[in-house]
């Protein structure tokens, strides 16, 4: 009677003897596999290429989607530089806050923008950017402690955009002092459509913005 070979033990036996098909290289030929692509039987050889067919296609579609994301971002990296460069040639501390919102823009081809900011200085107590800020939308600000970035939820913040009818998604960005808790402000942008601001967009680039819009208006704090 004939003991049945443990599987195991053969695929450690070949493991241990790699020449083994170089020893009987007629096997090659001679073993047939099912193959689950065709669904016939083929010889090792052709099982072989067709294993490393589908590693060759999984590999070529990894470097796809790494070069495709390379590529979006060199796109915003582009578009953040513009902004920045934009921010650089405002000409006083008091035409920042429309440097920032006209900058994105037109760098990010952002449908509608608009900030906020309080506790600023006296002399900007009647400009645009310190208009219509309820406690309520302070109390909003501070809870924030990263960007949303989803569905517009009838924000108090949106309704400050200049044709806030239609806003169905936005990003709304707190700006903070380094290392302080409360927010001094609030930077929004909005889109009629749904799919351009959704909570599945990653938000690097958002913190950055948020980041660098803070440092630009905190001299016009008090």
């Amino acid at each position: 009677m004939t003991v049945p070979l443990d599987h195991t033990l053969v695929a450690q036996y070949l493991t241990e003897h790699p020449n083994f098909f170089e020893e009987h290289a007629e096997l090659l030929g001679e073993i047939k596999l099912a193959s689950p692509l065709t669904g016939r039987a083929v010889s090792l050889q052709e099982r072989q290429m067709e294993v490393m067919r589908d590693k060759y296609k999984a590999l070529e579609l990894r470097m796809s989607n790494l070069m495709r994301l390379a590529s979006e971002n060199e796109a915003i990296a582009n578009k953040f530089h513009r902004w920045t460069k934009v921010l650089l040639e405002a000409e006083d501390v008091g035409s920042m806050p429309h440097a920032v919102v006209s900058g994105l823009k037109s760098s990010f081809d952002v449908p509608q923008a608009t900030l906020r900011i309080w506790d600023t200085a006296p002399d900007y107590l009647g400009e645009w950017f310190v208009n219509g800020v309820s406690e309520d939308a302070r109390i909003f600000a501070n809870s924030l402690m990263a960007p949303y970035c989803g569905t517009n939820k009838d924000f108090e913040a949106v309704r400050w955009l200049q044709d806030a009818t239609g806003i169905t998604s936005t990003v709304i960005i707190p700006l903070r002092k380094p290392g302080n808790k409360n927010a001094f402000g609030l930077l929004i942008m909005g889109s009629a459509d749904p799919a351009r601001f959704t909570s599945l967009m990653a938000t690097d680039f958002l913190v950055h913005i948020g980041e660098t819009t803070s440092t630009a208006l905190a001299w016009l704090l008090a």
